[in-house]
């Protein structure tokens, strides 16, 4: 006889088989979108070196940890002229950075958190004290970035 009846057993041991790949399948996806490691004990010097290496001529930058949803941010003076700003995260979600001259906001940006750079271009209109500020709704994550004079 070529074909078998199935047996009482068969779709319970298809059932399990498929409850299993569907295991793994959720299991493979979830650490996919995860940083690897935990983000609380990250080494952003090591993590930044990687993911942001330094570019010559860079007026602004920073590098750290989003515990919480509390922005981070850091300023210097900055002359009039057009600039390039080049961002880096990971950990999950996006993280947003706020760009302002003299507490007026000139323009935001944006980067997915999987470690990919991003870039904006921004045009400082007169020279001044420029802000970044950046924040997640998305933390934790590691952050990088850097602000340089486009060429």
């Amino acid at each position: 006889m070529l074909f078998a009846p199935p047996s009482p057993s068969r779709p319970r041991a298809l059932g399990r088989l498929f409850a299993a790949a569907a295991g793994v399948a959720v299991v493979l996806g979830a650490s996919a979108c995860s940083a690897g490691g935990s983000i609380e004990s990250a080494d952003v010097n090591a993590w930044k070196a990687t993911a942001l290496p330094s570019a010559s001529g860079i007026v602004l930058a920073d590098a750290g940890k989003i515990l919480n949803r509390d922005p981070v941010a850091k300023d210097a003076s900055v002359p009039a002229g057009n600039y390039t700003l080049t961002m880096s995260c990971d950990g999950g979600g996006k993280e947003f950075f706020e760009v302002t001259l003299d507490g007026n906001h000139l323009t935001e940006a944006g980067a997915a958190c999987n470690g990919s750079r991003e870039t904006a271009r921004i045009k400082v209109p007169a020279a001044g004290t420029l802000k970044i500020s950046a924040s997640s709704v998305d933390a934790p994550l590691i952050f990088a970035y850097q602000l340089v004079a486009a060429a």
